[in-house]
């Protein structure tokens, strides 16, 4: 077994390491979500925290860690008889991103709950982690329905697992940490509010920092029980530390002006729900108790609200978490300070100072470098007007950005047909969850059962197979897999117009909103998106194709305007972004989004051109939808005329609401369909 990195090894990083530190002295506190880039010791951190954990009392024999002096009495192992057991150390178990639900909750064996009547049922993960720590790397990117078991198993401390009518029971009690790079998407509101705290790190830009983490970080990968060694006594007393707080915990108080504090923090920010509350007044205890005193003061509270409350205030879906500091020190003035130390009480900072860790150096090893972010595209020089495609003259010059209109709720649009890709919830999809369609034969084990259609198969076999009894006769021949349409996710890819012929401010405002408004929708649907824009000479690839839907969103919004318009340079551009996201991601379908006027300018018959890339989309059968963003009395159908060749649909900025009066929602068309207009 390899030896962890040591926790107290970990330079800085002090929010994160205080928030496991609590969860590790009261894991009533809710767990800990980890944002952060890439390389800031996120993984490390929680891992080395399996070390420090006090050693849990079991059951010997149980594969669910049953407690001695209370097992559970609806145990599958059990029934326990009380009695004296044995000391195990406290488990860190991983979800991996890609588990299987029957990795995470258990499978039945439903073979033999058919034939014999027996409920044969192996463990998953959550009993794994019953009384333990259950660790989810790249949290934000878990499939759906995975959450949805994460969900229910935190909200009832136990996990069910049915399957046509059999069903077993077990406790799973754990403390859920989860790190995640919001580069690479954001996370379900109901999970993220399953998380009793969140830190964001981010690595440090101090040169000192930085040398003494890749100085520790070489000595470790060179030697690493030495290196593990040097680090014993932090260790210990940490270790030390935490027993202490946990036997301090039950005494200390949280007096009413904490209690208002809280009460009031809370309202201020307008949080959701009394979670927030309630996991505020306990970190603030658990903080005091960590700082070895038994009165909760006001340094408690105000803690507690940076580490319990960014997650949880009400915000658009595209801003940063965070919390206003003078707003929050203004509300705690405003209602009163904590309950005053008593004078025979430790030092208010004890070990470590106010409440921190003990400081022993920056975060520990580092991942890999941090990718700057890609910057946005640098403004050409203005263009000289020129005759457009509908014989306007293109704007010329670039226009400053300017601010994207109010988002609205949009129609969805649709992959037609039936895919396979990623679970999410736009086009129509084979999946592991959703309402039954038929049967096959299963490949490989069997996870669905499809109930009648195996008792169909087994049933002219009876007499055959000497069946004598009331029980059915079955064979593994029989078993058929159950198959479901669900929803999945597709990769939505905007190509946005920022010509001159788009550069008034108010239609570009609306455009900005409109395509905001799509990205909103992209975000609840759990898409990957892209951004590709055209002006002047040639198309950018703003943002390549990311689960991170609110980068998109800070790319539209810097957009400047103004000069030719490339269509065709748009649309090759997209081409070959969609030719190697197939390959990347062959079940992932495209719906591409342009948004446009339908004008062509630029280079020697810019319309021609722009005809001859659009049918390069419907040949490979891309998915299509053309935004138009014509507007005045007098309308060419430049964007209809497009959206034919592209063998998609035109919807008007009008028509893309959703309270729009145009009527029903239809699926976005194939090359092989006729083009329309939504209506």
């Amino acid at each position: 077994m390899s030896t962890p990195y040591p926790f107290t090894a970990v330079v800085g990083q002090d929010d994160l390491r205080l928030a496991l530190l609590l969860n590790a002295v009261s894991p009533a506190v809710g767990g800990v979500l980890v944002r952060g880039e890439k390389g800031t010791a996120k993984s490390t951190a929680v891992r080395a925290l399996s070390a420090l954990l006090p050693e849990v009392d079991v059951v010997v024999g149980c594969r669910f860690s049953c407690a001695p002096g209370a097992p559970d009495p609806v145990c599958p192992d059990g029934p326990h008889e009380t009695g004296p057991g044995s000391s195990r150390p406290a488990r860190v178990v991983e979800l991996p991103v890609g588990a299987s639900e029957d990795r995470l909750v258990g499978a039945l064996d439903i073979e033999r709950a058919l034939a014999e009547g027996v409920k044969a049922f192996e463990p998953g993960l959550l009993a794994d982690a019953n009384r333990g720590v259950l660790y989810v790397d790249e949290v934000n990117l878990l499939h759906d329905h995975l959450v949805d078991l994460l969900l229910d198993a935190a909200a009832m401390g136990s996990s069910y697992v049915e399957r046509e009518g059999v069903s077993v029971r077990h406790a799973a009690r754990f403390l859920l940490v989860g790190t995640m790079n919001p580069e690479e998407g954001e996370l379900r509101p109901q999970l993220l509010d399953r998380f009793g705290l969140t830190v964001e790190v981010a690595a440090s830009r101090e040169p000192d920092l930085r040398v003494e983490v890749v100085r520790r970080r070489l000595a470790y990968d060179d030697d690493p029980a030495a290196f593990a060694a040097r680090w014993a006594d932090e260790e210990d007393a940490v270790r030390a530390r935490i027993v202490a707080a946990r036997a301090l915990l039950p005494e200390v108080r949280l007096g009413d002006a904490a209690l208002r504090q809280i009460a009031a923090t809370c309202a201020a920010f307008e949080v959701d729900g009394m979670r927030a509350d309630i996991v505020m007044a306990r970190t603030a205890t658990t903080l005091a108790a960590w700082a070895g005193r038994t009165v909760v003061l006001a340094e408690d509270v105000r803690q507690a609200a940076l580490l319990a409350l960014p997650h949880r205030r009400r915000r658009n879906p595209f801003d940063a978490p965070g919390l206003d500091e003078e707003k929050l020190d203004d509300t705690l003035e405003e209602f009163g300070g904590g309950d005053d130390a008593p004078e025979d009480d430790p030092d208010p900072d004890g070990p470590g100072g106010g409440g921190q860790p003990p400081q022993d150096g920056p975060e520990g090893p580092q991942d890999g470098p941090v990718d700057a972010a890609e910057a946005p595209a640098q403004p050409e020089e203005p263009a000289q007007p020129e005759e457009g495609r509908g014989g306007r003259p293109a704007g010329s010059g670039e226009q400053s950005a300017v601010k994207a209109a109010e988002p609205f709720r949009t129609k969805m649009l649709s992959v037609p047909g039936l895919g396979e890709g990623a679970a999410g919830r736009r086009s129509r999809a084979r999946t592991d969850h959703g309402r039954t369609t038929g049967s096959r034969r299963p490949q490989g084990a069997l996870t669905k059962l499809h109930l009648a259609a195996t008792v169909q198969a087994a049933a002219p076999h009876q007499r055959a197979r000497g069946r004598s009894g009331p029980g059915l006769v079955v064979r593994r021949d029989d078993l058929r897999q159950a198959t479901r349409e669900g929803r999945e996710g597709n990769l939505v890819l905007f190509v946005v117009d920022a010509s001159g012929s788009m550069a008034a401010r108010q239609r570009m405002s609306a455009v900005k909103g409109a395509v905001l408004s799509l990205l909103l929708d992209a975000y609840q649907r759990r898409d990957k998106v892209g951004l590709i824009t055209f002006r002047g000479k040639d198309a950018t690839v703003a943002l390549p194709p990311t689960s991170s839907v609110d980068a998109a969103a800070v790319r539209l919004e810097t957009l400047p305007t103004g000069g030719r318009t490339p269509l065709s340079a748009g649309l090759l551009k997209a081409h070959d972004v969609l030719r190697v996201e197939r390959m990347r991601d062959p079940a992932r379908r495209p719906l591409l989004v342009v948004v446009t006027d339908g004008r062509a300018t630029g280079g020697p018959d810019p319309v021609a051109l722009g005809t001859r890339a659009a049918r390069l989309h419907a040949a490979d059968g891309t998915a299509s939808v053309v935004v138009d963003c014509e507007s005045g009395p007098v309308r060419l159908g430049l964007a209809g005329a497009l959206a034919g060749e592209l063998g998609g649909t035109a919807v008007t900025l009008d028509e893309l609401r959703a309270d729009s009066i145009a009527g029903l929602v239809r699926d976005v068309q194939g090359a092989s369909g006729a083009h329309r207009r939504v209506a």
